[in-house]
């Protein structure tokens, strides 16, 4: 398959799609598929050998209106399945799209594991500090007294910074940014698929339906403009630090695990 617009990446035939106005997801759908198109076009990338992975919730919905191959799998599980995607064909790109309730509750230790080993994926966390498809329950990077329908009074957990988790857990590449910084957004992606190794890009993004509205923030656009002016690429207090957070080389877990089993065969085949 040959791709040089952006438009034939498109599934069309999913459209409308089950996104709600003004939603951050659209912002990240439109983006990666711009880059991804470049990428084709370029021949940096074959689209017969990208692979998109997502597990359950908003933003898992977004392979679904990609004209790649995709894998819509289960609950925090996309990590899981990526891992068994490149261990049977390391020649496939694979990304996965996810979302903070998916990557970092249920799917939290698949997300360590996988910074850990530096499995060769990229992977495009759609933050938007709640269970957006399922009514609006905490998540597990809801921020310290935020309501949502599971805590009308405010939330009383301190949330999880998942880039500092996963450079916690040994990730070698680690960006955050907003759906209000597109143009960062987009150059993000691009470097996440030239990288060998765990790449994990951070995306604070607007739910005005489920997280907007409980939060005195109902109209997106009012949601983007918080984005911009609460975050900033220098460590300024009381704003969210974006930016390339890490970004250093690490063995990939593919090299290792294909370097062992070369071994294993050549002292078998000497016995």
């Amino acid at each position: 398959m040959t791709v040089v617009d952006w438009k034939e990446l498109i599934r069309w035939d999913r459209m409308p799609h089950i996104l709600c106005p003004g939603c951050g997801n659209g912002t990240i759908l439109n983006v990666l598929v711009r880059v991804l198109a470049e990428k084709f076009e370029e021949g940096e990338l074959d689209p017969d050998k990208t692979v998109l992975v997502s597990g359950i919730g908003c933003s898992s919905r977004l392979p679904g209106y990609v004209k790649l191959d995709s894998l819509h799998t289960t609950h925090g599980r996309p990590l899981a399945f990526a891992t068994g995607i490149k261990l049977a064909n390391p020649d496939l790109e694979v990304i996965v799209i996810t979302g903070d309730g998916d990557a970092a509750a249920i799917g939290g230790n698949h997300l360590i594991h996988a910074a850990r080993r530096n499995l060769d994926v990229t992977v495009i966390c759609a933050n938007n500090y709640i269970y957006g498809m399922t009514g609006g329950q905490v998540s597990p990077t809801t921020p310290r007294g935020a309501k949502s329908t599971t805590t009308p009074y405010g939330n009383p957990e301190p949330p999880f910074d998942l880039c500092e988790l996963v450079i916690g857990a040994g990730a070698p590449h680690v960006e955050r940014w907003t759906t209000a910084h597109p143009a960062q957004l987009s150059a993000a992606i691009a470097r996440a698929l030239e990288r060998e190794g765990f790449s994990f890009i951070d995306v604070l993004c607007q739910c005005p339906t489920n997280y907007g509205r409980r939060n005195d923030m109902r109209d997106p656009r009012e949601m983007v403009k918080w984005l911009r002016e609460n975050t900033s690429t220098r460590d300024e207090e009381g704003k969210i630090r974006i930016g390339i957070l890490r970004d250093e080389e690490r063995e990939p877990f593919l090299k290792r695990m294909y370097d062992m089993i070369e071994e294993v065969r050549t002292s078998e085949e000497g016995d």
